[in-house]
């Protein structure tokens, strides 16, 4: 068999292995399958490259320039993975753990890309928040923006994810407009060097956007700035070595970490056997104890359950852990593979001896297991292991120990307060979950334990069939853990894209502020159009070109129709004197949505033009009464556009509502598609 030369892709160039490469053994065969690494990296003409060229060309594309990126991204991988799972199993892994890693990597640049284009501007600088106004007259404003940082994110990421684990934190760095170095842990860097090929070969990044390191970083971190980012997943000492480093402390260098985690899962006091809840809690255990080998940084490492549970769970879960067939991955009927490499093995099997000083092993036997397909002894196997604590409170191995493999320690809790105890004591942690049918007891769950946990996964037979699983994070939600967990954050939606921009506070003029954000503000030079503006198609149309209506008088017959004609007659439109003892009204009003309706009547366009259609309206306040005699004026703003297809686009409309008075008495933002 020919061993693989897996190279780095340093300023625009393939670097094969050279000085310092290091081998790379199958987790099957224990056979030497690659090699990777080069000591004579020039890491400073690689962050030159990335700040000097791919900086300045993702910076010059807006966020949906950006997120198209990554939906083509997406697909091209996505046809593509086949390959990637072809080359993935020498990491141990089976097919449902290719699920995970590629399917859920690829998954990730969708939903980066989907939130692209419906939460962020088609601009390059993004808002974050609404205006302040800082001056009495609304002449002073404030408003917080967000722009991409000028240097590089440098990526370090472990082994047992080398798709997903690089995406999940390239998506909102190419989002954010940075360009990305990424350095994957190399026992299974040949699965991420094949996905950052065929990324470049697809041509759709721009040059500078992405480079690869399988190998060591060498002194990189000694060559950061203010402006660049790094982030990590792996353990909390390889962590604490990192950011240690005087470059990045003297520099504020960001640094986010996703570290070790001792996840608790929380059998609820209701879920005894029986139930549709105590079912789920034992599929979901045996599955994160088994899928990728138990390698996770979500996997369940402590098992939570009422004391006068925990017999029934440990036979629940024997009996479930006994039909895993473990094995050659490649083979169809195998469900848990290797672990990822010898040396892993060693480091779990070294863990699990901490662990059984004060736990007793209940199931697997690391002597005594089958392998089907494959020899024990020559691969990373390991068979799932359970352990039960009989005293967690005086336990300490099992709070602060984690076996990075198919190893969960069951114990048991007196009661809800007890359980929430326990699970604080692992010190901070990615995800603790939760199954119950009770409200009561998941709010008391969250209340005590949320401060400890980045997130806190409830399940129950109302949300089984639809929940994604205990050890899913998922790029809506922010993953990371405070703590042992590392005190970071990753994904989350927007929030992800944040860590690799610069919040800084903006004050100035309504026409500054307006400028700057490409969105009108109050009180900013209102445009006069040379039409109506539903007459003039998306492109025509300038941020705070403006329309005055006519005004028009509420009348008494007017209220009166329209709570016959809609059936609204609560009090404060038909009854004088009720309403007179309601303290907002003067007497009898007119309706909120009879305003809006005249309004509407006001300043619309009837005949056929650019405008296909009203989607939506938002941020609707009534802020003074109207009452019959009253009349009422409209002034319509476009704030904000943003396109959507080639065909048309968002235009976002301010309409503000005045009376004879020019008082205000109802604002709210109209939203219409607009044809190109």
């Amino acid at each position: 068999m020919s061993i693989q030369q897996i190279a780095s892709f340093a300023a625009g160039e393939w670097v094969a292995p050279g000085a310092g490469a290091r081998k790379i053994a199958s987790a099957i065969t224990g056979a030497v399958i690659a090699e990777a690494g080069n000591d004579t990296l020039d890491v400073r003409a690689m962050l030159d490259y990335a700040r000097g060229k791919g900086g300045p060309a993702l910076r010059a594309m807006t966020f949906h320039q950006r997120a198209r990126m990554l939906k083509a991204l997406g697909q091209y991988l996505n046809s593509h993975k086949q390959a990637l799972y072809d080359i993935s199993f020498d990491t141990g892994a089976t097919q449902s753990d290719h699920l995970i890693d590629i399917d859920g990597g690829i998954g990730t640049l969708y939903v980066f890309a989907s939130k692209g284009r419906r939460e962020m501007p088609d601009d390059t600088i993004y808002l974050d928040g609404g205006v302040e106004v800082l001056g009495r007259t609304g002449q002073f404003l404030g408003q917080h923006v967000c722009t991409s940082l000028q240097g590089v994110a440098v990526h370090i990421n472990a082994f047992n994810f080398p798709v997903w684990g690089m995406l999940e934190k390239l998506a909102p760095t190419l989002l954010a407009g940075v360009p990305a170095i990424v350095k994957p842990a190399t026992n299974s860097c040949y699965v991420t060097e094949l996905a950052v090929r065929l990324m470049l070969e697809s041509g759709l990044l721009p040059e500078g956007a992405l480079q690869l390191v399988t190998g060591g970083l060498g002194d990189m971190l000694d060559c950061l700035g203010m402006q660049d980012v790094v982030s990590f997943t792996g353990s909390a000492e390889t962590a604490l070595m990192l950011r240690s480093n005087r470059n990045i402390l003297e520099n504020s260098v960001r640094f986010v970490a996703e570290q070790d985690s001792l996840n608790a899962s929380i059998l609820g006091p209701d879920a005894v056997p029986g139930t549709p809840e105590f079912d789920l809690f034992i599929k979901e255990v045996s599955h994160e104890m088994t899928a990728k080998a138990g390698q996770k940084c979500t996997a369940i490492r402590r098992i939570l359950a009422p004391e006068a549970q925990v017999g029934a769970v440990i036979e629940a879960l024997r009996e479930r852990l006994s039909k895993v067939v473990i094995g050659d991955p490649r083979l169809e009927g195998t469900r848990m593979g290797a672990l990822v490499s010898a040396g892993q093995k060693a480091d779990v099997l070294a863990k699990v001896a901490l662990i059984g000083a004060e736990a007793e092993r209940v199931f697997g036997d690391p002597e005594n297991f089958t392998v089907e397909g494959a020899e024990a002894d020559a691969g990373a196997f390991l068979p799932p292991m359970l352990f039960h604590c009989a005293d967690p409170d005086r336990a300490e191995r099992v709070h602060d120990t984690e076996a990075f493999g198919p190893v969960s320690t069951i114990m048991g809790y007196r009661d809800l307060d007890h359980a929430i105890d326990i699970a604080k004591r692992g010190q901070g942690s990615l995800v603790a979950s939760l199954i119950t049918h009770d409200p009561t007891v998941a709010r008391q769950v969250v209340l005590g334990a949320a401060a400890y946990h980045g997130r806190i996964y409830i399940n129950d037979r109302v949300s089984m069939k639809e929940s994604t699983g205990h050890g899913s994070p998922l790029p809506h939600m922010i993953h990371g853990g405070p703590g042992r967990a590392g005190g970071g954050e990753e994904m989350g939606g927007i929030r992800g894209v944040m860590h690799y921009m610069q919040r800084t506070a903006i004050q100035g003029s309504p026409d500054m502020i307006t400028a700057i954000g490409n969105k009108w503000v109050p009180g900013a030079t209102e445009i006069k159009g040379p039409a109506h503006p539903f007459t003039r198609h998306y492109g025509e149309l300038a941020i705070g070109e403006t329309l005055h209506s006519a005004a028009r008088v509420v009348s008494l017959e007017d209220i009166e129709h329209f709570a016959e004609f809609t059936g609204d007659t609560f009090y404060a439109h038909m009854d004088d004197e009720a309403a007179k003892r309601n303290p907002f009204f003067p007497g009898r009003v007119a309706h909120g949505y009879l305003l809006l309706s005249f309004a509407a009547g006001l300043f619309v366009e009837p005949t056929e033009g650019p405008v296909l259609a009203n989607t939506g309206l938002d941020s609707l306040r009534f802020m003074k009464p109207v009452v019959a005699g009253d009349s009422i004026k409209v002034r319509l703003t476009v704030k904000q556009k943003t396109p959507r297809t080639e065909e048309y686009g968002e235009v976002r409309w301010t309409v503000t509502l005045t009376n004879q008075n020019d008082e205000q008495v109802a604002e709210y933002e109209l939203l219409t598609m607009n044809a190109f």
